[in-house]
């Protein structure tokens, strides 16, 4: 997401979730809770078999699952409360810190360890360098948000510049950069699944690398919720983690088979091979976390590549928006 509209939008909802923390402390923990997740998305697969495999359930929490489509929507709802738990980019929590919220947003429990997109050519490639990118016209993702500073992060790394050695489009909706692409839009883009792997059996485009793979282990996705609630619901926190953990488990122990069937409920307009096409993807390359610890190393490696993208003021500690202590006993104890 753009930092620019997210910081708009959470300012304007800061002081209402400033007056509704008081009085609260003594309720009952709840049992419900809602999710808001940033996109719907075979990239949160381990998400979608803790709840076709029950696993929520039974931990005795009855999950209300919403798709807020978008880092700044899902912010605007877990900060107002229109949600409890956001499934969402860990850059957003530190956009939120950096406005000096009275009640910050905590990662409670990693969903993903890797940026989820891939480079993608008009055509096969067998002798792809990233070199070839130089004087091209790059479709890239949306300014701000963390695919778009994962991949100019691997640009970077690649020797290219992203701002002076391409042609850099990144005024395009994301909802709408594959169907630019294939309209004729750019020579390469960066796309999340299914997209590449449509584009691959249609043949209307090839995938050349993974920017996950490029720009290494990150807290990529993170199951976040504000302070006042971890605090008022620490059980129903801990149920929730579990519930990952368990989840997480499965996937890493089951075969591609097995997860696709599992998630294809929740996909049920995208062809099965394709679910499987995109489960293999991620599983190979360890973009789904086995276990829901927020590694320091890896929040550190996601503030540099904010920094470098001039997105980052000032780092945020680790230990200050990150509560490890549900994750470790759930990967201790869960089986």
């Amino acid at each position: 997401m753009k930092r620019r509209s997210i910081v708009f939008l959470l300012l304007s909802v800061l002081l209402l979730a400033g007056l509704t923390l008081p009085g609260c402390s003594k309720q009952e923990e709840v049992s419900k809770i809602r999710i808001g997740e940033v996109t719907r998305s075979i990239f949160y697969a381990p998400q979608y078999v803790a709840l076709s495999q029950g696993f929520f359930k039974d931990e005795g929490l009855e999950i209300e699952l919403i798709t807020t489509a978008g880092g700044d929507k899902t912010m605007t709802a877990l900060l107002s409360g229109g949600i409890d738990v956001g499934l969402v980019g860990s850059e957003t929590s530190i956009y939120v810190y950096q406005q000096g919220s009275d009640d910050p947003v905590v990662n409670f429990a990693q969903m993903t360890q890797t940026d989820g997109t891939f480079l993608v050519s008009r055509g096969p490639n067998p002798d792809f360098k990233w070199e070839l990118l130089k004087g091209s016209t790059f479709l890239g993702q949306r300014k701000g948000g963390m695919p778009q500073m994962a991949g100019e992060f691997t640009l970077r790394k690649n020797g290219i510049d992203p701002h002076r050695d391409l042609n850099l489009i990144q005024n395009i909706d994301f909802a709408n950069i594959a169907s630019a692409f294939s309209s004729g839009t750019g020579e390469y883009v960066q796309l999340f699944e299914p997209q590449a792997s449509v584009f691959e059996k249609e043949g209307r485009g090839r995938v050349l690398a993974s920017f996950g793979v490029e720009s290494g282990k990150l807290p990529y996705t993170v199951f976040m919720a504000k302070q006042s609630f971890i605090k008022q619901n620490p059980n129903a926190v801990q149920k929730f983690t579990n519930a990952v953990q368990r989840a997480q488990s499965w996937v890493d122990q089951k075969s591609v088979n097995e997860i696709a069937s599992a998630v294809l409920p929740y996909f049920e307009d995208t062809d099965i091979e394709i679910v499987r096409s995109v489960v293999k993807r991620y599983k190979e390359q360890g973009s789904f976390a086995t276990d829901p610890v927020i590694d320091e190393q890896e929040w550190n490696n996601l503030q540099d590549i904010m920094t470098q993208a001039g997105e980052l003021k000032q780092k945020a500690q680790w230990s200050k928006l990150v509560d490890n202590t549900f994750a470790e006993k759930a990967k201790s104890t869960v089986k």
